[in-house]
């Protein structure tokens, strides 16, 4: 296998990187690179027999952990599992929790929310999925919620500078050095996407992986800016918060999904708080990257990238221009279907299927564990093969499906 290729670190004008080293990447296998542009529809377990993953990493065995009870949506997830944490930053405290400790040279998960929810309205429904938990039992699993955001937490005082969008990116270096985590796997949504890449083009060597959902790599033009404004004046924030989470259509038809997290929004995010991470994101700048060889220097991610978003979801142009910027060998499109503008929350089952996926495209994840959905059609097929050895080849198939398999290029899936 030809060595992955080598990381640059990358340099942003606004930011100096914390002073302490930052620990090595540690190198991945690339995969023979496919042409890109390639459209794959409805991919089924029945195609995915034919399918391979290598198993690069030898999995922990013997480190299965608890099982999380079950939970709704939002915060009545058994938290006995989690700990807390208070991290300084060169921008201030970080509240983190986290389960489980590094194991050798295994990346840590690390989510960061989208504005307007925390870890726990964001992640909850996925990460306590059933079969999520074959999962996350292998990997350290950190939630990261944005200064203020958490459950409980005291409004900052008058005057308080919120951190700018690559502040908040230049503040993950002092969690990964904190619980001594070599390099993450990153999982962020919406404005949570938006920071995980930045975090990736300023510190590409701590990270290994990004599944980004619903990001948006543009910054909000006058036109745009106010017409925030505006739905400012005429709306509550929890109402301008869910236009940027659902989609219209969303918010007219699935009343009781938006009215849960409209209540939500309100009652555990402090207001203040949320309002000046609002305001930051939305002056955010555009994302500064370009496609390899479509400009002098071009800046991109480096590490592999599952890009997602529901086919009925606000952030769906963004996502596919994100997508037109990134390298396409190393970048996986996922239009879900059926789903909108929080696909983690409509479709876990979808998603945890294509993040299983992911990981083994990178060597993680033993190819004999199967996740439920994929065990329940695999004995539904008149004849099964195991899933394993090579990497993916694209296949078509009319039939629809819950499950893909990674790539190393750019297509898109409808799930």
């Amino acid at each position: 296998m030809k060595a992955w290729k080598e990381k640059h670190q990358g340099n942003d004008p606004c930011i100096s990187p914390p002073p302490s080293s930052l620990p090595p990447v540690f190198p991945l296998a690339e995969a023979n690179q496919k042409p890109q542009g390639l459209l794959l529809h409805d991919v089924t377990m029945a195609g995915l027999q034919e399918l391979r993953f290598p198993e690069e990493k030898p999995l922990l065995r013997g480190q299965d952990a608890t099982e999380l009870e079950s939970s709704d949506a939002f915060l009545l997830a058994a938290d006995t599992d989690w700990k807390e944490h208070d991290i300084e930053t060169p921008y201030g405290l970080l509240h983190v929790v986290i389960r489980g400790s590094p194991k050798g040279n295994r990346p840590a998960i690390l989510t960061y929310h989208d504005v307007g929810l925390n870890h726990k309205l964001c992640f909850n429904t996925f990460f306590n999925f059933e079969d999520m938990q074959e999962i996350t039992k292998h990997f350290v699993v950190c939630h990261v919620d944005a200064p203020g955001q958490q459950v409980g937490a005291s409004q900052f005082p008058q005057g308080y500078q919120f951190p700018s969008m690559e502040q908040l990116a230049a503040m993950l270096p002092s969690v990964v050095q904190h619980f001594g985590f070599k390099y993450v796997i990153g999982i962020g949504v919406g404005a949570g996407a938006y920071v995980l890449a930045k975090f990736a083009l300023i510190f590409p060597d701590l990270v290994e992986g990004l599944v980004l959902v619903n990001i948006d790599p543009n910054g909000k033009g006058w036109i745009d800016w106010a017409a925030t404004k505006l739905s400012s004046l005429t709306s509550t924030l929890p109402d301008t918060v869910l236009s940027h989470l659902f989609s219209q259509e969303e918010l007219v038809n699935n009343t009781e999904l938006v009215q849960s997290y409209r209540q939500q929004i309100g009652n555990v995010v402090n207001q203040a708080n949320l309002q000046l991470f609002w305001n930051m994101y939305n002056s955010r700048r555009d994302l500064d990257i370009n496609r390899p060889g479509t400009v002098l220097n071009a800046k991109t991610l480096r590490c592999p990238v599952m890009l997602v978003v529901g086919d009925n979801a606000p952030a769906e142009d963004g996502v596919v221009e994100c997508n037109s910027k990134l390298d396409p060998t190393i970048t996986t499109f996922l239009k879900m279907a059926d789903s909108g503008g929080l696909p983690q929350v409509t479709q876990p089952g979808k998603l945890t299927e294509a993040f299983k996926y992911f990981l083994q495209g990178m060597g993680y994840m033993p190819s004999a564990s199967m996740t439920r959905l994929a065990r329940s059609r695999t004995a539904s097929l008149t004849s099964a093969s195991s899933v394993d050895g090579s990497r993916p080849q694209a296949c078509t198939h009319s039939e629809s499906s819950e499950g893909l398999g990674q790539v190393n290029h750019t297509m898109e899936v409808s799930c």
